[in-house]
C-alpha cells in the first residue's frame, strides 16, 4: 500500500480546515469574538503595562533625583566646615566621595566623582573615583556633556555596566543622576553621579506582565468557551433544521422539527413544521394529479389504437382509390391520410412519453457509431430539407465515434433535431458535427434560424412547448419529440444542451458515455459554437 507523502496529507489537512471553515457558522462565530477578544485584549494589556512601567520609572526617578539632591548637600555642607588652608583639595575629594560611595553600598546605587570641570577631562580620561567594580562607562557621554559647565541636578536613564560584583547594583537598566559640588580647598567644581539600578522595577513589571498574560489567556479562554456555548444553543437548530430539510428534499415527506420551549426558535420550528405539512399535502396532491394524468394518457393512448388502426384501413382505401374521385373528394383523401399519419406519430409519442413516466423504459445496448446514425438521419431527412430549400451538412471525424447505447433511441434523438433544426433553419444551412475523446461520443446540431431567447434554452424541452407558438410544423411535430429525446439522453447517463440567440440560430449538443454507467465529465465539442459571435 502506497504511503501519502507529508506534504500531500498537509494539502488535504488545510482542505479539510477550510471546508468546515466555510460550512460551521460556530466556528467561524467563535473564532471571530476570540480574535477580537485578543485584539481588544492586547490593546488594553499594552495600555496597562505602557502606564505601570511609566509610573513606576517616574516615581523611582522621583525618588532618586530627591536623594542625590539630598546626598549633594549633605556633602557641600560637610566640605564647607573646612578651610582650604587646614585641607587640601585631594584630602577634601576622598572627604567628598566617600561617604556616598559607603552609603551607596548600603543604599543600593553607585557612585562616580568627575572633575573639575577646568581640566576638561571625560570620565575616560582616567582621574575619577567611583564605586569599586563599578565602570565609568555606565555614564552616558550626553550626560557627561551636559555638565561640562555648571548646571542643576538632572538625570537621565542609562545601562548599569560592572567590572565584578558591586553591592546593591545590578548590571541592566538604571537611572543615572548628576549633581554638581565646589570644593572649599580649590574652588574647583566636581560632579557626583549617582546610578541606581532599576532591578526592583523590573522585577514588579515583570510581574504585572506575567499577571496579565496569565489574566488574558483565561479570559479568551472564558470568552471562547461562553462564545461556544452560546453559539451552540443558537446552531444546533438549525443544524436540525438542516437534516430534517435534507430528509425532506430526499422524499421523507413526514420528517418534522421537535418543539421545544417558546421562545423564536420554537416559534420557527413550528413555522417549518407547518410549511413542511402543507408541502407535502400539495405534493401528495400534485402526485396524485400527476399519476391520474400519465393514466389518463396511457388510457387513452392504448384506447385510440383500435379505432385508429380502423380509420387508417378506410383512410388507406379512399387514399388509393383517389383517382376515381372528383377533385375535391381527392384532395380530401390526401389531407385525411396526412393526418392519419401525423396523429399516429403523436399516438406513438404520446405512448412513449407514458413509458418514461412509468419508468418502464428499457435499453437495448450495443456498440453504436455516432458518424454512421448521422449519415442514416440525413439521408432519411433530405427530401424534407429540399422541401425547405435547406441542406444539411456533416462534419465527422477521420475515426469512428463509439458509445455504448440503443442505436433505435440515439437514432430518434439524432433525428428529433435535425428535423428540428429543418423546420426552423429558414432556408439557412445545417451543420451536423461529430466527435469525440477517450471517455464520451458527442454530436451538435446547429442551424441559423431565428434562434432561442434568453431563457428559452431550458423550457425548449419541456412538453408541447413552442419557441413561437404562431409557426407552422412544416415537419409535422407533435410538440414531444425534444422531450422524448431528452428521456432517451438521461436513460443513457448522457446530456442534451441547447443553446440559442435570437437571430443568431440556436446549436443542440448531444453527450453519451462511452460505456453505460460511465459518469460524464465534459464533452468533447463546445456547446456555445465557434461562430456565435459572428452569427447573424
Amino acid at each position: 500500500m502506497a504511503l501519502t507523502s507529508a506534504p500531500a496529507r498537509r494539502a488535504g489537512g488545510v482542505r479539510r480546515f477550510l471546508t468546515a471553515w466555510r460550512r460551521s457558522i460556530q466556528a467561524r462565530v467563535v473564532a471571530s469574538t476570540v480574535l477580537m477578544s485578543l485584539v481588544v485584549g492586547s490593546a488594553v494589556g499594552w495600555w496597562v503595562l505602557r502606564s505601570t512601567r511609566d509610573g513606576l520609572l517616574e516615581q523611582r526617578a522621583e525618588r532618586v533625583v530627591a536623594e542625590a539632591v539630598t546626598e549633594t548637600s549633605e556633602a557641600q555642607g560637610r566640605l564647607s566646615f573646612a578651610t582650604g588652608t587646614d585641607v587640601d583639595a585631594a584630602s577634601q575629594r576622598e572627604d567628598l566621595v566617600q561617604p556616598i560611595i559607603a552609603r551607596g553600598a548600603v543604599r543600593g546605587y553607585g557612585v562616580v566623582l568627575s572633575g573639575p570641570l577646568t581640566s576638561g577631562a571625560s570620565l575616560s580620561d582616567g582621574g575619577v573615583k567611583f564605586t569599586e567594580n563599578l565602570d565609568p562607562r555606565s555614564v552616558p557621554t550626553t550626560m557627561q556633556q551636559h555638565f561640562a559647565d555648571p548646571r542643576d541636578p538632572s538625570w537621565s536613564y542609562t545601562e548599569l555596566l560592572t567590572t565584578g560584583p558591586v553591592s546593591g547594583v545590578e548590571p541592566g537598566p538604571g537611572v543615572v543622576v548628576g549633581s554638581q559640588v565646589v570644593l572649599p580647598a580649590d574652588g574647583q567644581t566636581y560632579t557626583v553621579y549617582f546610578l541606581f539600578p532599576l532591578a526592583e522595577q523590573e522585577a514588579t513589571l515583570a510581574l504585572v506582565t506575567r499577571a496579565l498574560l496569565g489574566a488574558a489567556v483565561f479570559l479568551v479562554l472564558l470568552v471562547g468557551g461562553v462564545t461556544w456555548l452560546v453559539t451552540r444553543q443558537v446552531v444546533t437548530p438549525i443544524r436540525l433544521a438542516r437534516k430534517v430539510a435534507e430528509r425532506l428534499a430526499a422524499g421523507q415527506l413526514q420528517e418534522r422539527l421537535r418543539v421545544t420551549g417558546e421562545d423564536d426558535l420554537a416559534r420557527l420550528a413550528i413555522s417549518f413544521n407547518q410549511m413542511a405539512s402543507n408541502l407535502q399535502r400539495q405534493i401528495r396532491q400534485l402526485e396524485e394529479l400527476s399519476r391520474l394524468q400519465r393514466r389518463f394518457v396511457s388510457d387513452v393512448s392504448h384506447e385510440l389504437r383500435t379505432p385508429l388502426t380502423t380509420v387508417r384501413m378506410a383512410g388507406d382505401v379512399l387514399h388509393d382509390a383517389r383517382t376515381e374521385f372528383d377533385p375535391v373528394t381527392a384532395r380530401a383523401a390526401e389531407l385525411l391520410q396526412t393526418e392519419l399519419d401525423r396523429f399516429e406519430v403523436l399516438l406513438s409519442d404520446l405512448l412513449e412519453i407514458s413509458r418514461f413516466d412509468a419508468g418502464a423504459a428499457v435499453l437495448d445496448a450495443d456498440d453504436v457509431n455516432l458518424v454512421d446514425v448521422v449519415h442514416r438521419v440525413v439521408d432519411a431527412t433530405r427530401a424534407l430539407a429540399a422541401q425547405r430549400q435547406t441542406r444539411v451538412l456533416v462534419r465527422e471525424p477521420s475515426t469512428p465515434c463509439l458509445a455504448e447505447a440503443d442505436v433505435r433511441r440515439v437514432e430518434r434523438i439524432v433525428r428529433n433535431l435535425v428535423t428540428n433544426a429543418i423546420d426552423h433553419a429558414e432556408t439557412r444551412e445545417i451543420v451536423v458535427t461529430v466527435g469525440a475523446d477517450e471517455g464520451t461520443a458527442a454530436l451538435t446540431v446547429r442551424d441559423y434560424g431565428i434562434g432561442l431567447a434568453p431563457g428559452e434554452s431550458a423550457m425548449v424541452f419541456n412538453r408541447f412547448w413552442r419557441a413561437d407558438p404562431a409557426r407552422a410544423r412544416t415537419s409535422g411535430g407533435t410538440g414531444l419529440g425534444l422531450s422524448i429525446a431528452l428521456e432517451d439522453t438521461h436513460l443513457h447517463g448522457g446530456w442534451l444542451q441547447a443553446w440559442g440567440r435570437r437571430g443568431a440560430g440556436a446549436q443542440f449538443r448531444l453527450t453519451l458515455p462511452r460505456h453505460l454507467g460511465q459518469s460524464l465529465r465534459s464533452s468533447p465539442l463546445p456547446l456555445v459554437p465557434d461562430d456565435a459571435e459572428v452569427a447573424v
